[in-house]
């Protein structure tokens, strides 16, 4: 196992070591893949994505992904180091997505290797994608389309303490515009008035599906905009809805009942960002039950809004230091990764 955690640490230092924003991993992809050759082990690549198999996949046997994502966001300028070069520690790994979501990628990878030669009731695969920071179409999402039939759980590796999400949220926010057609000759009804009285409708909205895990589907209008100068009636008004949807409905199904209840347009920014939960009876949910795991419904959005089959979200370190400067990761923190995701895959084998 020293030699495992060993591996994590000095495979992240050089990890973080290489540059891999949100459509530019190819340098991170290239040397994970020439570190996978260098063991024996070959790897399918699509874009910047990397898929590796165990040596005796067998089709007949369900599959468990181990996913974590390659990309960074850019680094925050508050950082005190060069966050490409930080400074050795003997009891920390610093540097950009040390955290978020590289403690996963290394914990997660080494996990997998320590499976590797292993006959298993079920295939491990490891996928590690791209664009997850940026929700780009080049990740995941392409990823999918060639893992959708092969895959039927999975872990999704972000920081989480090493806490088990078995729920998170998604995310729809829709622009509203209320518009008067004749506003400029003082005719018609004011735009604003238009926008006003939708809000306060969308306010009093109430979703009947209620999620066991998270609730009901959350509704908020965080922005207004309208006029041009105190002695024009505004013709157009502008706002914004934040909702945080439930696995009980899909964002296409908010659009469809929202739209009908109210005079202004309304236009989703992305209907992608969909909410994602564990099925109650599902293994991965007894195994987290057996291990006495906690859980929680995770806030952030993450990969695994972007695969249909069972999941969880779980990894070293915290959400609270991803994208902030001088991002870290505690040693121990990857130790307890492994040793966590080892103990899950071992469990599941039991069931």
């Amino acid at each position: 196992m020293d030699n495992y955690i060993q591996n994590a640490v000095e495979l992240l230092r050089k990890l973080v070591s290489i540059q891999s924003f949100s459509g530019e991993e190819h340098p991170r992809s290239d040397f994970l893949t020439a570190y996978f050759n260098t063991k024996g082990i070959s790897t399918e690549r699509i874009g910047n994505n990397l898929i590796v198999r165990q040596p005796h996949h067998d089709a007949s046997k369900p599959t468990l992904m181990l996913n974590s994502h390659l990309d960074t966001v850019r680094p925050n300028t508050g950082y005190t180091f060069d966050p490409f070069t930080p400074p050795h520690s003997d009891s920390h790994v610093y540097g950009l997505g040390s955290n978020d979501a590289g403690a996963s990628v290394v914990t997660l990878l080494q996990t997998f290797l320590y499976f590797y030669e292993k006959e298993l009731p079920v295939n491990l695969l490891l996928a590690l994608s791209a664009e997850e920071e940026n929700s780009g179409p080049n990740g995941m999402s392409l990823l999918w389309q060639k893992l959708s039939g092969e895959v039927d759980m999975a872990v999704v590796g972000e920081p989480t303490g090493m806490r088990a999400a078995v729920a998170e949220r998604g995310l729809l926010v829709i622009d509203g515009e209320g518009i008067s057609g004749h506003a400029a000759r003082d005719e018609g009804v004011n735009a604003l008035y238009i926008a006003l009285e939708d809000i306060s409708t969308l306010r009093s909205v109430k979703f009947d599906k209620i999620s066991p895990a998270m609730g009901e589907v959350k509704l908020t209008v965080t922005q207004i905009n309208a006029g041009t100068q105190h002695n024009v009636v505004p013709e157009r008004c502008g706002f914004v809805v934040d909702i945080r949807p439930t696995e009980m409905y899909t964002n296409s199904e908010i659009m469809e009942i929202l739209q009908p209840k109210v005079k202004s347009e309304l236009k989703a920014r992305s209907l992608t960002n969909r909410s994602s939960a564990t099925p109650v009876d599902h293994l991965l949910m007894q195994c987290v039950q057996q291990l006495a795991i906690e859980t929680y419904t995770s806030p952030t959005t993450s990969d695994w809004m972007r695969i249909t089959c069972p999941a969880l979200k779980m990894g070293p370190g915290e959400s609270a230091r991803s994208h902030r400067p001088d991002e870290f990761v505690w040693i121990e923190e990857l130790k307890q990764g492994i040793e966590g995701y080892i103990h899950l895959i071992e469990n599941l084998m039991k069931q």
